[in-house]
Formats: structure tokens, sequence, C-alpha cells
């Protein structure tokens, strides 16, 4: 598995934390998906979040929207496609996506798990 699932920190000024330390958590609609909330508006002041989102291959996050809030998806491993609106991107390591506030979109895991780190601006929890 990837080192930043399995031995990455988090490193802020006040100290750091392990990633192996911060629990999945389900998704609360879709099946086969898991977030590990990385860094939460209340460590920003409601500035940004960052999760750890997981999607079991041949699982997806099904259309959604999130009316206030940008949201950059870097691919951490794995494959899949990324739809934003009607446009389809291939996401494979190293591919980022910037998804504006309001705009429906999905991801579509392939043979593989895929990891994605999601960034929310302001924070989304």
């Amino acid at each position: 598995m990837n080192n930043i699932i399995d031995q990455g920190i988090i490193a802020t000024v006040d100290g750091e934390l392990s990633l192996s330390l911060i629990p999945w958590n389900k998704h609360a609609t879709c099946e086969g998906v898991f977030l590990k909330h990385l860094i939460k508006g209340e460590q920003t002041g409601g500035k940004f979040s960052c999760h750890l989102v997981k999607v079991q291959a041949g699982c997806q996050i099904s259309d959604h929207i999130h009316p206030e809030n940008w949201e950059l998806h870097e691919v951490v491993s794995g494959e899949a496609i990324g739809i934003i609106e009607n446009r389809q991107i291939s996401y494979e390591p190293g591919t980022c996506a910037v998804i504006p506030q309001g705009k429906i979109h999905r991801v579509v895991a392939g043979d593989q798990d895929l990891y994605i780190m999601a960034k929310f601006i302001p924070a989304l929890l």
C-alpha cells in the first residue's frame, strides 16, 4: 500500500499526528466509500478541510453537489473516472481535479481501490 496511506503524518505548528491513528469512517450514503478526516474546519477557523477518501474497486461516490464549497481532488493511488458536470476526467496518480461550488460531480473507481486527497474551501467539516 502507498506510504501516504500507511505511514503519512499530519504536521502542524502544534506537532504531528500519524495517519494510522486517524480512523476510517464509512460514507453516509455511498457503499464502499470511506473517509479519514485529516484536517477539520475547527483546526483552520473554517477556512479549509482535508480528507483522505478511499473508494473500493468497482464502487463510486454518486452524483452530488457542494453548494458552498470548492473541492480539489488529488489522486494518490488507483484509477477511476471523475465526472464533473458532463466532463469525464481520467483519475490516475498525480491527477488533480478542481470542482467549483455548485457543480454536480461523481467518481467511479476502476478495478483497484482508489485513494483521493479531497480538500474543501471553505471547510466541509
